[in-house]
C-alpha cells in the first residue's frame, strides 16, 4: 500500500468528516420525506415511528437520535412543509416585476405549489383539526412566514406609488385570498368533485384554474375600491 493510500482514512474503513456530515444530512432528509408522507396520510396519532423506520430501512433509535422523538419529528415535518412554500415565493423575485404582474405571478406560483405538494395541504388540514396544537409550539414559523407578507407589502407599496394598485388593501388580505383559493383546490377535491362532478385537479383545466386566481387578484387590486 502506498503512503498516500495509507494516509487516506477511508482505506482503513473510516469516513472523513465531510462525508459524515453529508451522510447525516442525507439520512435526515430521507427521514423527513418519509415522515411527511406518513403523517400526511395517517396524522400524528395514527403514525408509528416504527413504520417510518421500516420505510427508511433504519431504526427507531436512529430517528430518536436525529429528532429526539415522534413529536419533534412531526414538528420538523411541519416546519419543512411551510418552509417549502416560502422558498417558492422567494424564488419568484417579485421585486423585479411590475406590481400588477407581480401579484398575478405570486397567485399563480402559490396555486402551482399547492397542487404539487398535496402532503402540505393534508398536514395543514390535520393541524387545524387539532386546533393548532403542534404548530403553536413552532415560534420559528412566525418569523419564517413574515417574508411572504413582506414580499406582498413591497409589491403593494410600489403599485400604490405608481397608481396601479388600490391603497386600501393590506398584504395579509391578499395572502388570505390567494391561500384560500389555492388550498381549496386540493383540500376539497373529493367532496367538490363528488357534489359537482368536476375534477379540480384535471390537468386539462389547470391553466384555467390558475388563470382564475390571477384574474381575481388583479381585478380586485386594480379596482377603485
Amino acid at each position: 500500500m502506498t503512503p498516500a493510500r495509507a494516509a487516506d482514512p477511508r482505506v482503513r474503513g473510516m469516513t472523513v468528516p465531510g462525508e459524515r456530515i453529508r451522510d447525516a444530512e442525507r439520512t435526515r432528509a430521507e427521514l423527513l420525506d418519509v415522515a411527511t408522507a406518513a403523517f400526511a396520510e395517517s396524522g400524528f396519532a395514527g403514525t408509528r415511528v416504527d413504520e417510518i423506520a421500516e420505510r427508511t430501512r433504519t431504526t427507531k433509535r436512529m430517528i430518536y437520535y436525529y429528532f429526539g422523538g415522534k413529536e419533534q419529528l412531526y414538528l420538523a415535518v411541519l416546519e419543512k412543509a411551510y418552509r417549502g412554500i416560502r422558498v417558492a415565493e422567494q424564488q419568484l423575485h417579485a421585486d423585479d416585476l411590475p406590481p400588477v404582474e407581480a401579484v398575478r405571478r405570486i397567485a399563480e406560483r402559490t396555486y402551482d405549489h399547492h397542487l404539487a405538494n398535496s402532503d402540505f395541504i393534508r398536514l395543514v388540514s390535520i393541524e387545524n383539526i387539532h386546533r393548532g396544537k403542534f404548530i403553536s409550539r413552532l415560534t420559528s414559523l412566525r418569523e419564517l412566514n413574515q417574508p411572504a407578507i413582506g414580499v406582498l407589502d413591497g409589491v403593494l407599496a410600489r403599485g400604490r406609488a405608481e397608481g396601479t394598485l388600490r391603497r386600501d388593501v393590506e398584504a395579509l388580505d391578499v395572502h388570505l385570498m390567494i391561500s384560500s383559493y389555492c388550498f381549496f383546490q386540493v383540500a376539497n377535491q373529493y367532496t367538490f368533485g363528488y357534489l359537482f362532478d368536476r375534477d379540480l385537479l384535471d390537468t386539462a383545466r389547470r391553466d384555467h384554474y390558475r388563470g382564475m386566481i390571477g384574474d381575481v387578484v388583479v381585478a380586485w387590486l386594480t379596482s377603485e375600491g
